[in-house]
């Protein structure tokens, strides 16, 4: 089980930054993550993976990388850990 107290609201921000400096493919290739499927975290009228990001922001609140297989990405998982810290997760919406 993870314990997410170290990540703060600092943190996930940071790790959004990161996305738009390196674009979807290398953030996802330096990261270990995979494009959403079902969430998409949104900020700013843009749209981020949320598991992705919480990953990455994970990483950098305690130098740890984990995997996708580590946590899950759903209501019980990284949704619900990014609304705790004040963030907007929708569903995914079909283009």
């Amino acid at each position: 089980m993870i314990d997410w107290d170290s990540v703060t609201r600092a943190h996930v921000l940071r790790a959004m930054g990161e996305y738009d400096r390196l674009g979807p493919e290398r953030f996802f290739a330096e990261h270990g993550f995979a494009p959403t499927t079902t969430y998409e975290l949104v900020a700013d009228n843009r749209l981020y993976p949320p598991k992705a990001v919480l990953g990455t922001a994970y990483e950098f609140a305690t130098g740890e990388r984990l995997v996708s297989s580590d946590f899950e990405g759903g209501k019980s998982g990284a949704v619900k850990v990014l609304g705790k810290l004040g963030f907007t997760v929708q569903a995914k919406q079909a283009k």
